[in-house]
């Protein structure tokens, strides 16, 4: 699903929840980049986001290793760094289970 088509979707999702609201796609297009800024900095912070019904994202460290190039053979160092973690919700494994 691209940008627009979710804008679109979530669009056409509030107005068959709620047919009084008028919300613009111009307006659930800010809202996403809002909630995708704040989102990212808190990750890039070390912290944690969690979506409601939906699961939690959290930054997670991960220590530096050696790994193997498999086409020559060579051993590499990768470093430390961190690594984005999604984790979903009981609800949605469940339902992706069925």
């Amino acid at each position: 699903m691209t940008k627009q088509e979710l804008i679109k979707a979530v669009t056409q999702s509030v107005h068959t929840m709620d047919p009084q609201r008028n919300v613009t796609a111009v307006m659930v297009e800010a809202t996403l980049d809002a909630l995708v800024d704040v989102t990212a900095a808190e990750l890039l912070g070390g912290g944690e986001i969690t979506l409601p019904r939906l699961g939690k994202f959290k930054s997670k460290a991960v220590a530096a290793r050696k790994v193997r190039n498999p086409r020559n053979g060579e051993i590499l160092e990768i470093p430390a760094g961190r690594k984005l973690v999604f984790t979903a919700c009981k609800d949605l494994k469940e339902a992706m289970r069925s």
